[in-house]
C-alpha cells in the first residue's frame, strides 16, 4: 500500500481483531510482529492498517511501537560523532552477552553466576534500513543515526549507581 509507514508492531503471539471498537464483531487474528499503521482511536481500541490496505480494531494498549524519526529529521542532521565507536560498543556487549548465555546453557554456568554476571548491561539498538536509534549507556541518552550522522536525541534517566536505564 502507497504511503505505509509501520508505526507499531503486533505484540508476540498475536492479537485478535475485529470489524469495529464491538467485542460482539470478531474478525481475523494479526499474526505476531505484523507491521501496522495506526489510523484512529476510540477509548482503548485502535484502528489499524495493515500494509496490504486492510483496516481493523485492536485492543491498542497491546501494540507496540515502533521508534519514528526524531521531529528535526527533516532538517539537515548535525554530526556529533562517528557512530562506528558507538556501534563497537553495542556489538561488544551483546557478545560478552551471548558468551555468558552460552555458558549458562552449556551449564558451565548457574543462573544465579548468570544473573550476577549480567547484572547492569544494557544495550539498545533499533535499526530500520539506514537509520537506527543507538542507546549510548555511558552518556545516558538516545542518538538517531541516519546513515554515517549521529545526533543526540533523548536522555535516559540515571539508573541507582549512575548507570543509564532505558
Amino acid at each position: 500500500m502507497e504511503g505505509f509507514r509501520s508505526t507499531h508492531v503486533v505484540p508476540e503471539g498475536g492479537l485478535p481483531s475485529w470489524e469495529g471498537p464491538d467485542p460482539s464483531r470478531p474478525s481475523a487474528r494479526l499474526d505476531s510482529l505484523l507491521p501496522v499503521m495506526l489510523a484512529g482511536a476510540s477509548g482503548d481500541w485502535a484502528r489499524v492498517v495493515c500494509s496490504n490496505g486492510w483496516t481493523c480494531w485492536v485492543d491498542g494498549r497491546l501494540l507496540v511501537a515502533v521508534p519514528q524519526r526524531p521531529p528535526a529529521a527533516g532538517r539537515p542532521t548535525a554530526t556529533e560523532a562517528d557512530p562506528r565507536p558507538l556501534l563497537a560498543e553495542l556489538e561488544a556487549a551483546i557478545g560478552r552477552y551471548r558468551e555468558l548465555l552460552d555458558q549458562y546453557a552449556d551449564g558451565r554456568l548457574d543462573l544465579e553466576g548468570f544473573r550476577a554476571r549480567t547484572a547492569g548491561l544494557r544495550v539498545g539498538a533499533v535499526l530500520d534500513g539506514p537509520s537506527a536509534w543507538l542507546l549510548d549507556v555511558a552518556r545516558g541518552r538516545w542518538s538517531y543515526c541516519e546513515a554515517a550522522q549521529l545526533q543526540p536525541y533523548a536522555t535516559v534517566e540515571p539508573a541507582e549507581g549512575g548507570a543509564a536505564k532505558a
